[in-house]
């Protein structure tokens, strides 16, 4: 009886160390990519818009637990979201990219609520840097004479929730904007600032 006893013993410190060993979170999504559409402000293409592609996108998200309050738990996380072409269209005017890409990775603050239920909302903030990759190939013919590759800051707030189905592994669904400077567009759009709204879902391990 008392090595039975011993051993349930050993049994529930193993399981509550692991446990508690399980600070670190990764996950990965797939999803899209929304951008609004622009409007060229200057030029023989005054008046045409400039439309944006849905593109598909990855997300990437690295997450440390900090500290909980309450029903509040709190992680330092480095979500990094990377849509490699993103078809642009306008009706006239042959200065545009044909397309454009992206990669954001902005270091945030996660808020999640019921941190220690199997369901838990989150919101996240924070901030970082954004690369954009514009087209060797102007829209309708010729060679971009503009940049091809364009650095910016960005600004990262989303929402989500995570779904704990089995042990370590779970479910994500995330909204994040990604609000950077635009991309070289060799056109006057009256823009500096752009949003980009990614939207998808996937999975998360806890280690």
């Amino acid at each position: 009886m008392a090595a039975k006893r011993l051993l349930g013993t050993l049994v529930a410190l193993l399981f509550a160390s692991t446990a508690l060993a399980q600070v670190n979170e990764l996950s990965v999504t797939f999803g899209r990519t929304f951008v609004s559409t622009q409007t060229i402000l200057a030029g023989p293409s005054s008046g045409n818009p400039i439309h944006f592609g849905r593109e598909e996108t990855l997300g990437f998200d690295y997450a440390h637990f900090l500290t909980s309050k309450k029903i509040f738990a709190f992680h330092a996380e480095l979500p990094v979201a990377i849509y490699p072409r993103m078809d642009l269209n306008t009706p006239i005017g042959d200065t545009i990219p044909t397309d454009i890409g992206a990669l954001f990775v902005t270091p945030s603050l996660r808020m999640n609520i019921f941190g220690g239920d199997s369901v838990t909302p989150w919101v996240s903030v924070g901030g970082g840097y954004g690369r954009f990759r514009e087209a060797p190939k102007n829209n309708f013919f010729g060679d971009n004479t503009g940049p091809t590759g364009s650095n910016t800051g960005v600004l990262q707030m989303g929402a989500g929730l995570d779904t704990w189905f089995w042990s370590r592994w779970g479910f994500r669904a995330e909204f994040r904007d990604f609000y950077s400077g635009v991309p070289a567009l060799n056109v006057d759009t009256g823009r500096s600032r752009m949003h980009n709204y990614y939207v998808g879902a996937g999975v998360i391990h806890r280690f």
